[in-house]
């Protein structure tokens, strides 16, 4: 009985550490995908929270001749909240 214990044990072990050195594995691809995206223009970086995003990405906001693009409608929001306020100390001095 003690045997089948310590077999399953490591069953169970082997499988655990193979699941996650899979894991580790693509998660180094991705993060070298995208810095080489990063590094071709493809993706450029969220003013707000810094993540990478698509260059063509759906959600921006054009400030003058610049166009930012965001990973979130959440950081548009506080990129145009910190606009406006930038923009109301300017008008008050």
């Amino acid at each position: 009985m003690l045997l089948k214990l310590i077999i399953i044990g490591v069953a169970i072990f082997i499988v655990y550490k193979l699941f996650m050195g899979d894991k580790k594995k693509k998660d180094m691809q991705s993060k070298k995908a995208t810095k080489q995206r990063v590094a071709a223009g493809e993706m450029v970086k969220d003013p707000i929270c810094g993540t990478y995003v698509e260059k063509d990405g759906n959600i921006r906001v054009r400030e003058g001749e610049k166009v930012h693009v965001f990973c979130s409608y959440e950081c548009r929001d506080k990129f145009l909240k910190q606009i406006e306020a930038t923009t109301i100390e300017k008008v008050d001095d």
